[in-house]
């Protein structure tokens, strides 16, 4: 495949997700034949919207999106997943730590916004941080299934799950209830609502024993955002088989729907290399693995119980290690890719 680059600079940072706009105001307000959203991954959530448009004339640029999350301004960081609902664009924090850990209150949160406000002056966002409550509801799914799942390893828990409990407990925080010793730290690093209202959160890690990536439905996402609000439950689990390599191991790094009632998404490495990831100290296998362009369909009807996804290749993105999002436009492929101090898009 031969891709074409774009390239950007947004507030000198890089890029996580790209999620098609839909809104026909905001792209009429910019002058857009089309674009994309994009979630920059230092900082709070209100400073990192952006867009990347293919103005009316052919030009591609980028705009850095005002925005204001009232009380919560400041309140979050790392924002990695970005999906479409009933007008809303909804952005899903990493619920990870940093690459030693421990887990963050910070990035444990689901933030919304109307995609037409966009079109003029800075952006309300509504900010929920969940303190830990999604953690709780997945990894309590992903206990009660029969995936078998790839260990942690001593260092991942002592320095994710162990080290979050004792600083919470220290400091007298109500959500060390929501964490047990034996809890596996999340990465949500993908999303993508389903026609029933329900949200995919696709997994960076953890991944299945055979180093597949997991997936795993959520109901109640928008509940959250109600004057008494109620709290996401997790229905299903799902393991995506057939598309990894042999010896390998590899999470979601981006899922979107497409237009026959598939899904797309790109897989590739549980952690990046040259960062000191603790991850990686327990899993060396997860970190050199090149990006790939799968597709996918969930089951008809549902079902309580794990289930086997079987995906199938598009495209081997090799020699690309670090591709954060995918789009399926007019038969094209879009994909933005985590470059050091700038954001880059690739067009097929």
């Amino acid at each position: 495949m031969t891709l074409r680059l774009v390239e950007f600079v947004v507030a000198g940072n890089e890029a996580s997700d790209l999620l098609p706009v839909r809104s026909a105001a905001l792209l009429r307000a910019y002058g857009a034949r089309r674009g994309f959203w994009t979630v920059l991954d230092e900082g709070p959530v209100e400073r990192c919207l952006a867009l990347l448009l293919e103005l009316d004339d052919g030009e591609w640029t980028a705009r850095h999106v005002l925005a204001d999350a009232g009380a919560e301004n400041g309140r979050t960081e790392d924002g990695e997943a970005l999906a479409h609902h009933d007008g809303w664009v909804y952005v899903f924090g990493s619920h990870f730590g940093s690459k030693g850990g421990p887990l963050r209150p910070r990035r444990a949160f689901v933030a919304r916004f109307r995609e037409d406000d966009a079109a003029a002056g800075p952006i309300p966002v509504h900010v929920v941080r969940n303190s830990f409550r999604l953690h709780r509801a997945v990894n309590d799914a992903l206990a009660g299934s029969p995936l078998v799942l790839l260990p942690p390893g001593e260092r991942v828990r002592a320095r994710f799950i162990v080290e979050t409990l004792a600083r919470g407990t220290a400091r007298e925080k109500s959500w060390v209830s929501r964490l047990t010793p034996d809890d596996l730290p999340l990465n949500v690093e993908a999303a993508a609502f389903t026609p029933a209202g329900t949200v995919l959160l696709g997994l960076r890690f953890p991944v299945s024993e055979a180093g597949e990536p997991i997936l795993v439905e959520v109901a109640d996402v928008p509940g959250m955002f109600t004057a008494e609000p109620s709290w996401p439950r997790a229905l299903r689990t799902y393991v995506l088989t057939g598309v990894t390599p042999p010896g390998e191991l590899t999470g979601f790094r981006a899922i979107t729907p497409t237009a026959d009632g598939a899904y797309a998404a790109v897989i590739g490495s549980i952690d990046a290399l040259g960062k000191g990831s603790v991850l990686l100290d327990d899993h060396p296998g997860g970190g050199d693995v090149t990006s790939r362009h799968v597709r996918f369909r969930l089951p008809d009807g549902g079902s309580d119980d794990a289930c086997r996804l079987g995906g199938e290749l598009v495209a081997d993105l090799a020699p690309f290690h670090h591709v954060e999002g995918v789009a399926e436009l007019d038969g094209r492929p879009f994909y933005v890719t985590d470059e050091d101090h700038r954001v880059a898009l690739w067009v097929g």
